[in-house]
């Protein structure tokens, strides 16, 4: 279900269509595989690479009521493709310098050339082995005036993974978890060329099983366990039974 939706599904489906007992299994079991959707051995991005910071709408619940600040790399498109290469995302503190460099090191390989804004964060790239291409735009300046529309590879891939929060997640994306919808966004994304879908569940079911294994308490925010009140016993000393209901049909347990 995961890797033959085109845009994902969120917890509710697969609840609902396996028939899943609680909506916190699901949400735990879409969580598992977005944590593997990051290769470790995957090459950086290499060639011309646009970066750009967004502040994510969809509805992601930012600190102080304001929206995450998301960095976006995408190689430029190549001369058959309108939308860019491969991207890259992540969720920083702020726009700092501290924050951008690390994450323009360790995605972009160096002797790449690197487009960005004029933001002083990204001041100094061209002592860290990039070509460094700022581009500004001049103040009061029609669009005609002006070199060339700016950063055409991140602005479209930030228009599509707002799209997709609103569409697949209906905006209700807490910032705390956000790190990993946007991994599945990007693994989507850089595979959206291969050859079938059968090809993307193998990719995933291989980066699932080479993954260490994930645990419950490493996936919530507040891993504390929840106090339950007591039970009052019966008459006849035992714990009151749950509700009849009829048993869900789950073939895979009775193999």
């Amino acid at each position: 279900m995961v890797a033959t939706s085109k845009d994902g599904v969120s917890a509710l489906s697969p609840q609902r269509t396996l028939e899943i007992g609680s909506y916190p299994t699901a949400w735990a079991m879409l969580h598992r595989l977005r944590s593997v959707m990051v290769n470790p051995d995957r090459t950086q991005l290499s060639g011309t690479v646009e970066v750009d910071e967004i502040r994510l709408g969809g509805g992601t619940r930012g600190r102080e009521g304001s929206s995450p600040i998301v960095v976006v790399a995408a190689e430029a498109a190549g001369e058959k493709h309108t939308l860019p290469g491969r991207c890259r995302m992540k969720v920083l503190p702020d726009r700092s310098a501290a924050s951008l460099r690390p994450f323009v090191t360790d995605q972009v390989a160096p002797g790449s050339v690197v487009i960005t804004n004029g933001w002083s964060g990204y001041h100094g790239l061209s002592t860290w082995g990039y070509d460094h291409h700022p581009r500004r735009r001049r103040r009061g300046a029609g669009e005609r005036d002006q070199i060339g529309p700016l950063l055409q590879g991140v602005h479209p891939v930030a228009l599509l993974v707002n799209r997709w929060l609103l569409g697949t997640h209906q905006g209700s994306v807490d910032e705390a978890h956000l790190q990993g919808y946007l991994d599945e966004f990007v693994f989507r994304f850089n595979q959206r060329r291969a050859v079938s879908r059968g090809a993307l569940f193998h990719r995933l079911l291989e980066l699932a099983v080479a993954h260490a294994p994930v645990r419950y308490r490493d996936l919530v925010a507040d891993p504390r366990p929840k106090t339950r009140p007591p039970v009052a016993p019966t008459a006849e000393g035992r714990h009151p039974p749950s509700l009849e209901r009829p048993r869900a049909n789950r073939p895979w347990r009775n193999s």
